[in-house]
């Protein structure tokens, strides 16, 4: 967001990770989960790498309630969907509609990809009407 003099509260372009160095990292032995989040206070997206080691899953869930996009960095694996199983490798781009269910297998050689949707509201407390 800019103003008349220029950017303000930091909202300015810039480098957050290196995704060639978050590949480099596939099948690093005990890596699973979120290797890198998204942190900036002031955003509208949610993004994480996440690792999954060699022929661990993720076990078939519901998506959230929003779209989610993957881009594989490195490794390969089976996204496990309600359709056709949908092969993962290195470069492809996926779209997840919302609530779709899924599983996720990594290959032999383990998976990492990013992850980025719609930020979720974070907790609030009391009841609506207190709000």
């Amino acid at each position: 967001m800019t103003d008349a003099t220029g950017p303000v509260r930091g909202d300015v372009p810039r480098v957050l990770a290196d995704a060639a160095a978050l590949a480099a990292g596939v099948g690093r032995e005990g890596e699973r989960g979120a290797v890198w989040r998204l942190t900036e206070h002031e955003r509208h997206l949610d993004a994480n790498v996440i690792a999954l080691p060699p022929g661990e899953r993720i076990e078939r869930h519901e998506g959230p309630a929003e779209d989610v996009l993957w881009h594989v960095l490195a490794g390969s694996g089976t996204l496990e969907t309600d359709g056709e199983p949908v092969e993962l490798r290195a470069g492809a781009i996926v779209w997840l509609p919302r609530g779709s269910r899924r599983q996720v297998t990594a290959g032999a050689g383990g998976l990492r990809y990013l992850s980025v949707h719609r930020r979720k509201g974070g907790l609030q407390v009391g009841r609506p009407a207190e709000r």
